[in-house]
C-alpha cells in the first residue's frame, strides 16, 4: 500500500481542512494556520521549485530556524520530487556546513535571511549549486538569489499554464521507497554520515509512534528542538500532521538566546499538551521553576518540598508496582495540586500531559522532580538510522531509568560482539528491525554493510530488556572501557555521575583500551575550585586545587561515599586536566550534546599515553599544572 508523506498530507488535509496545522507568532500575535491553507501555499511553492527547474530526484538543503516555511518548504520539495538535506542553523559555514553541502549533492538551498550569510561565503565552493531560495526579504540578491514570495508566484503562474493535475504528476508518482530525506548524523564518530530515510521509513515511524500515544486531532504541541532533527521531524510535526492536529515553533529571535527566552513565554502561550525535551533544557525548566518557588519565601519553599515528596511517593518510579497503602495518598496529592501544583503547571500553559525527553539518558532524579509537580518527563530512545523512535515510556506504562516499551510494530534483539543473540536481562548491542531502518548511508556503501545486515540495523548502543517488556539503554556499545583482562565496562554512568557529583569536573571522559587501570580527560571547573578558596595563579593553589579534583574522584571508591556506585576498577586513577572545553567549535560534543569520543582521543592521544607514566600518574604534574594554572 502506498503510504508516502505526501498521502499523509493529502489524507489530513481531506479529513482535516479546517483544523489548525501550524501556529507561528508575529509580532505579538499568533497566526493560526489551517490543513487547507498549507495546503495552497504547498502547491505555489511545490510549483514554484518545479517552475525552477527542479526534478525528481534532486537534493535541496534547508537552512532556517524552525518556523511554518520550514515545514512549508520541506513538504513543496516532495510534491517537486525533491530530496531534502536538512542542516543544523548551528553549522559553521567553512567546515561542517559545507561538507554536507558538498557530500550532500545540494542543488538547491533554501535559507532563512539570519543564515544567508553563510551560503554567501561558501557558494562559489558549491559546483552544483544552481538557486539559493532566502525565505526572508533582502535589499538585494546575488544573480542566483530569489525571494521564496518570487518562486510561490512562479507556481501560481506554473499551476494556471499547466494545470492541477500537471503539477501533483510528480508527487503522485512517489513511491514508499523514495528517498524523503538525507539527515547528517552529528554522531560520535569524526566524520558525519547522511542518513538515508524514505517516505516509508517515516510514516511508518509515525505510525509506530502513534502505537504508544494515542494523540488525536484536538492536540498541540510547541515544538522546541531543531527541525532539522529527526525526533522533531517525526514526534514534532508528522505525528500531528498523521493526526490533524496543531504544531506551534518557537518564536525566532534577533540571537539565538533571545530565541531561548521566548520558549518559557511561548509554552505559557500555546499551551501545548506535550512538548520534546532534551536534558538540558529540563534542567533549566527545573532551575527556573526553584527560582520562582524561592522567591516567594521559606513557606512556599517548604510546602512545595512537602507536597513533591508526597507526590513522589503516591505515584513511585513506575506505574507497573502495585499502589498499596499509597492510595490514602491520593485526597492529599489532589490538595496540594488544587493550593500549590496547579500554580505552577500554569506556567506550561496548563494543559500540558507529559514531556517526551530524547537525544541523552534522563536522570531520574530529574524525572522524579518532574513527577513530583504533576509534569511527568518519559524517555525514549532512537536515532536517527531508525527514523529515530525505538521505545518510549507513556502515560500508560512507564518506569523511570528505562527507555520504555518498544514501539509496535518492531523487532529488537540484544546481541553479544559475535551478533549472537543473548537472553532477556543480559547486556549487549540493540539491534533493529522494522519498517523504520534507514535505507542505508548516502554514498557510503562500507557503513551501510556495517550497520544494516540482513535488515536488522546495529545500533551501536549498548541496553537489555526486562520481562516486563520494557528497555534499558546502559550506553554505547561500541566505546566501552576495556581492560586488560577483557572485561568490559560502558562509561556513560560513571562520566555522568562525576560531573553532576563533583563540583570541581565541568567535563570528563573515561579511558581504558586494555589498560591495567582506567584514567580520566577532565575539564575542571575553575570557579568552583576558586570559590573553595584555590588560588589557581600560585603553584601551591594549582597542587591543592588538582588534589580536590582527585579527592572528589576517590569517593566513589572504596571508603567514600559513593563507593557502592560503581566498581572500582572503572573509577579513574590517574587524569589529565584539559585546557580547553568539549564543545561543538571543537568537534568534541555534537549538535545532541554527546561527547564525540573519537576526535577526543585522537586530539589527546599524547595526554592519554602521557597519563600512563610514571610522571603522568601524578595528579600534580607538570602538564596538569600548566592546564590549570591562570
Amino acid at each position: 500500500m502506498k503510504k508516502t508523506i505526501v498521502d499523509v498530507f493529502e489524507n489530513s488535509v481531506k479529513n482535516y481542512p479546517n483544523n489548525t496545522f501550524l501556529m507561528e507568532k508575529e509580532g505579538s500575535e499568533w497566526k493560526n494556520t489551517t490543513y487547507q491553507q498549507v495546503q495552497t501555499q504547498v502547491y505555489q511553492l511545490g510549483a514554484g521549485f518545479q517552475a525552477l527547474g527542479v526534478k525528481k530526484g534532486d537534493n535541496m538543503a534547508l537552512l532556517s530556524e524552525g518556523r511554518n516555511l520550514w515545514v512549508i518548504s520541506e513538504l513543496a520539495m516532495f510534491y517537486a520530487g525533491a530530496v531534502n538535506v536538512p542542516l543544523s542553523i548551528k553549522l559553521e559555514e567553512n567546515n561542517d556546513l559545507l561538507f554536507r553541502l558538498q557530500h550532500g549533492d545540494a542543488k538547491y538551498i533554501i535559507t532563512s535571511g539570519q543564515q544567508l550569510k553563510k551560503i554567501r561565503q561558501i557558494a562559489d565552493q558549491l559546483e552544483l549549486l544552481q538557486k539559493v531560495i532566502v525565505l526572508d526579504e533582502q535589499t538585494e540578491y546575488r544573480p542566483n538569489e530569489i525571494y521564496v514570495g518570487d518562486v510561490m508566484k512562479l507556481g501560481e503562474k506554473f499551476i494556471a499554464e499547466n494545470g492541477k493535475e500537471k503539477f501533483m504528476e510528480v508527487a503522485q508518482s512517489i513511491a514508499n521507497d523514495d528517498l524523503a530525506t538525507i539527515t547528517y548524523t552529528s554522531g560520535t564518530t569524526a566524520d558525519p554520515k547522511g542518513v538515508c530515510l524514505t517516505h516509508r521509513n517515516y510514516t511508518a515511524n509515525v505510525e509506530q509512534c502513534l502505537s504508544r500515544v494515542p494523540i488525536d486531532h484536538t492536540w498541540r504541541t510547541l515544538i522546541i528542538l531543531p527541525l532539522d532533527h529527526c525526533f522533531a521531524h517525526v514526534v514534532g510535526f508528522y505525528v500531528m500532521m498523521m493526526q490533524g492536529a496543531a504544531a506551534a515553533t518557537v518564536q525566532v529571535g534577533r540571537t539565538p538566546m533571545e530565541t531561548l527566552k521566548n520558549i518559557p513565554i511561548n509554552i505559557k502561550e500555546v499551551r501545548p499538551h506535550y512538548i520534546l525535551s532534551v536534558p538540558a533544557l529540563a534542567k533549566s525548566f527545573k532551575k527556573n521553576i526553584e527560582q520562582g518557588i524561592s522567591k516567594q519565601g521559606k513557606l512556599a519553599e517548604r510546602l512545595f518540598s512537602t507536597g513533591q515528596k508526597i507526590r513522589q511517593c503516591y505515584y513511585g518510579e513506575s506505574n507497573l508496582d502495585s499502589k498499596g497503602l499509597k492510595v490514602l495518598l491520593k485526597p492529599i496529592v489532589a490538595l496540594f495540586d488544587k493550593i500549590l501544583f496547579d500554580k505552577v503547571r500554569e506556567n506550561f500553559g496548563g494543559e500540558l500531559r507529559f514531556f517526551i525527553g530524547g537525544g541523552a539518558l534522563l536522570d531520574k532524579d530529574l524525572q522524579k522532580f518532574y513527577i513530583g509537580i504533576g509534569l511527568p518527563m518519559f524517555q525514549g530512545y532512537g536515532l536517527s538510522e531508525a527514523t529515530p523512535v525505538i521505545s518510549t515510556n507513556t502515560p500508560d506504562y512507564f518506569r523511570f531509568g528505562s527507555s520504555g516499551k518498544l514501539v509496535e510494530p518492531i523487532t529488537v534483539k540484544i546481541c553479544d560482539a559475535d551478533g549472537k543473540e543473548l537472553p532477556t536481562g543480559q547486556q549487549g548491542e540493540i539491534v533493529v528491525k522494522g519498517e523504520n531502518v534507514m535505507a542505508g548511508y548516502w554514498k557510503n556503501e562500507t557503513a551501510t554493510a556495517d550497520t544494516v545486515k540482513d535488515g536488522w540495523l546495529y545500533t551501536g548502543d549498548l541496553g537489555y530488556m526486562t520481562e516486563e517488556g520494557l528497555l534499558y539503554v546502559k550506553g554505547r556499545f561500541k566505546s566501552l572501557l576495556i581492560s586488560s583482562d577483557g572485561e568490559k565496562y560502558s562509561p556513560e554512568g560513571i562520566e555522568e555521575a562525576l560531573v553532576q557529583m563533583c563540583g570541581t569536573i565541568d567535563q570528563v571522559m573515561l579511558y581504558n583500551n586494555q589498560n591495567p587501570t582506567t584514567s580520566a580527560l577532565i575539564v575542571p571547573n575553575k570557579a568552583e575550585l576558586k570559590n573553595m578558596g584555590y588560588d589557581l595563579t600560585t603553584d601551591e593553589g594549582c597542587s591543592n586545587a588538582l588534589h580536590a579534583i582527585m579527592n572528589e574522584i576517590n569517593q566513589f571508591k572504596k571508603g567514600g561515599v559513593y563507593d557502592d556506585m560503581f566498581p572500582d576498577r572503572w573509577m579513574p586513577s590517574s587524569i589529565a586536566v584539559l585546557k580547553e572545553p568539549f564543545s561543538e567549535q571543537n568537534h568534541m560534543i555534537n549538535s545532541t550534546m554527546k561527547m564525540v569520543r573519537g576526535v577526543i582521543e585522537k586530539t589527546y592521544a599524547d595526554r592519554i599515553a602521557y597519563i600512563y607514566t610514571a610522571e603522568g600518574k601524578k595528579v600534580d604534574n607538570e602538564l596538569n599544572m600548566q592546564a590549570i594554572k591562570e
